[in-house]
């Protein structure tokens, strides 16, 4: 069995769509990045490939390729499965956290598991997300951005190698 962490932040911006575990959220502001800037699942990406031993997700999407401009974040969790999976591991289960102000997440927390479990391919029973505030301090309470905490744990089914 094998640990990964993960963790990814967020600008907030006007202008941007809120996707978070793969759900879009009505909100005034979004998250800023090259991607569709999802914290929670490039978190969870960031975990699954330190787990497996890979690289980061920087690696293997990085913010210059083009091809990446936008792209919705389950796609590239589906091809971080995939490097995880060809290493010959298999997802026991995911812990995470999202830190917000707002806007309150807990009505969107059961469609995330659903979302991200159909993606990953595994019960949503295996995953758990949780929503908190940092009362106020930090980026995050000041509302200029979103934090997501993520762990993982993986289970070694069989050997294979992955190229890039």
């Amino acid at each position: 069995m094998r640990i990964g962490f993960g963790y990814d932040a967020h600008q907030l911006i006007f202008g941007r769509e809120l996707w978070l575990g793969g759900v879009k959220i009505d909100y005034e502001l979004g998250l800023y990045g090259h991607s569709d800037a999802d914290v929670l699942i490039h978190a969870i990406c960031d975990a699954l490939l330190g787990a497996a031993g890979l690289r980061d997700i920087g690696y293997y999407f990085p913010d210059n390729n083009t091809d990446y401009k936008n792209i919705d974040s389950k796609i590239l969790l589906s091809k971080t499965i995939q490097f995880v999976r060809n290493e010959g591991f298999e997802i026991e289960n995911i812990d995470s956290t999202i830190c917000a102000e707002k806007p309150k997440l807990n009505p969107f927390i059961d469609q995330m598991k659903i979302t991200l479990a159909e993606v990953l391919q595994i019960s949503p029973k295996n995953i758990g997300i949780k929503a908190t505030t940092t009362e106020k301090l930090g980026f995050v309470g000041r509302e200029e951005g979103m934090a997501a905490y993520v762990v993982v744990l993986l289970n070694k089914v069989h050997s294979t190698q992955i190229t890039k």
